[in-house]
């Protein structure tokens, strides 16, 4: 495994605390809660930028704009919309379907070849990932619209990180600026479509962390993956990310393990492995 492949794996593993920290800051409304996380992530990357004197990092072409803040927003905006719509877990497992489409997507978009072994970890993985996430859909009320946004946000993030590797000639630094204009659109969101909720001492240490990690650090070190490392790979390896986010949420209190939760982490391990070996 590539040091590039390594790195983007951190990605994955941030990400399992996202669905922790957001039941901590569950009080703040979804929109307003990512524009403040963008706002924290915008904030480290561009003290780092300054710091570092490289402020032409972010003189970018307009495709290059498009691409980061479009990706960054438009996945977080209809997976949130998503949620409010459909049953959470059946949403979920929608929406992870977007590491099944990376693998998919990196032979027609980016020419890689696909091994039998890559079907194979890809089908083992996803096993794990219905497994854990439900058993099925319910087409009662406004889920289906639901259901749609979450395969939406699910293409969204696919194409946003195999094309990344298309556009290998901008610099992960200039994330941070991407993450500043995801934070301008949320806000704008939030003050059309929601009320403004003061958060709790609890909440604010939940943004912070967000915005460090999960939605922050995890966006630079999934773009040194997709543009330098397998995204083959790294699109199976990220079915392991509902799986520990579960854990997590077992372990906070928020979820009680279950058989399901072992078979589903084996499964997800075992179509890991079986990847990484292709």
């Amino acid at each position: 495994m590539s040091p590039a492949t390594v790195l983007g794996s951190g990605a994955i593993a941030l990400w399992a605390f996202l669905a922790l920290l957001s039941k901590a800051a569950a009080d703040i409304p979804p929109l307003e809660l990512t524009a403040l996380s963008f706002a924290v992530s915008a904030t480290l990357g561009l003290a780092v930028i300054g710091l570092r004197g490289r402020w032409q990092v972010l003189r970018q072409p307009p495709v290059a704009w498009a691409h980061g803040v479009g990706g960054l927003f438009g996945y977080h905006a209809l997976y949130f919309a998503a949620l409010a719509y459909a049953p959470a877990a059946e949403a979920n497992l929608l929406n992870y379907t977007w590491p099944l489409l990376i693998v998919l997507l990196a032979s027609p978009v980016l020419g890689l070849r696909l091994s039998r072994r890559h079907g194979l970890g890809v089908a083992t993985a996803g096993l794990g990932c219905l497994l854990l996430t439900g058993t099925g859909l319910q087409a009662s009320g406004n889920a289906m619209i639901g259901y749609g946004l979450a395969c939406c946000a699910s293409l969204t993030w696919a194409l946003y990180s195999v094309l990344s590797r298309r556009l290998a000639g901008v610099p992960t630094e200039a994330v941070a600026g991407f993450c500043t204009g995801a934070a301008a659109l949320a806000g704008l969101a939030h003050v059309l479509f929601e009320h403004s909720i003061a958060p709790s001492a609890q909440a604010w240490l939940a943004v912070l962390v967000l915005g460090a990690g999960p939605v922050g650090g995890a966006f630079f070190l999934w773009d040194i993956g997709m543009k330098q490392g397998d995204p083959r790979l790294l699109g199976t390896l990220a079915y392991a990310t509902p799986v520990l986010s579960t854990v997590l949420l077992c372990l906070g209190g928020y979820a009680p393990f279950s058989p399901a939760l072992v078979g589903a982490a084996l499964l997800v391990g075992a179509g890991g492995l079986v990847a990484s070996r292709a």
